[in-house]
């Protein structure tokens, strides 16, 4: 049976990314995120001011009930399945124009450009004007945030190094006994790369964090299951 390595990342109010905690499943539905999720708040995680991932409603809705954080699409993923509704000599003119929202440089102006943009391919691109629709609220939430930090959270990108070696790792095994065996793997790996980041450069300048903070700093062990 196929199942998912599911993990958790962070960045702490110094500016430090942290592996958060390490979960297997054969679902990504709604209990399989509030389960997890729920384990990382028992473990001391708090104040989540925002939550970024690809378009999963059983993780929005897991987060807003046990974190209480806004949700981030991801911006990248969206734009590859916005693009998907056009043909390809269309591409590139609607490429340009939902980026124009993007570079924007306030939410009110990039929610007004956006709704510009939604009537402009309305008539020629009736289901991706109602996919932009849907998603205007969660693809735009990273512009509410201080600008020295939007480049590091409107997308799942910065993950993308990371999850690779994660699975050109696990197809070497192939085949695993049991989930125990997934999790000592992929869990030496995330301690590893959580080792690597606490010697790094702050992965977010400290200017503007002690806004967003609430809380009391708090430190998860690196790979919980």
């Amino acid at each position: 049976m196929s199942v998912a390595a599911t993990l958790a990342v962070g960045v702490n109010t110094d500016g430090v990314r942290e592996i958060l905690g390490l979960r297997t499943g054969p679902s990504e539905a709604e209990p399989f995120w509030t389960d997890f999720l729920r384990s990382l708040s028992a473990r001391g995680l708090g104040g989540v001011k925002l939550v970024i991932a690809d378009a999963h409603p059983g993780l929005k809705s897991a987060a807003a009930k046990v974190l209480g954080g806004t949700l981030q699409r991801c911006k990248a993923h969206f734009l590859r399945n916005a693009l998907a509704h056009a043909g390809k000599g269309q591409r590139q003119m609607v490429r340009a124009l939902i980026n124009a929202a993007f570079a924007q440089e306030s939410p009110e102006a990039a929610s007004a450009q956006w709704r510009t943009v939604t009537d402009q391919l309305r008539e020629r691109f009736p289901k991706l004007t109602a996919m932009m629709e849907e998603a205007e609220a969660d693809v735009l939430a990273y512009m509410t945030f201080p600008k020295a930090h939007r480049t590091k959270i409107y997308s799942t990108n910065p993950l993308e190094r990371l999850n690779a070696e994660i699975k050109r790792r696990t197809k070497v095994v192939g085949i695993f006994p049991n989930e125990a065996a997934i999790v000592r793997l992929v869990g030496a790996l995330l301690l590893e790369q959580n080792d690597e980041w606490q010697l790094n450069r702050r992965y977010m300048q400290l200017e503007g964090l002690q806004s967003l903070a609430g809380n009391s700093p708090a430190r998860l062990s690196a790979v919980a299951q």
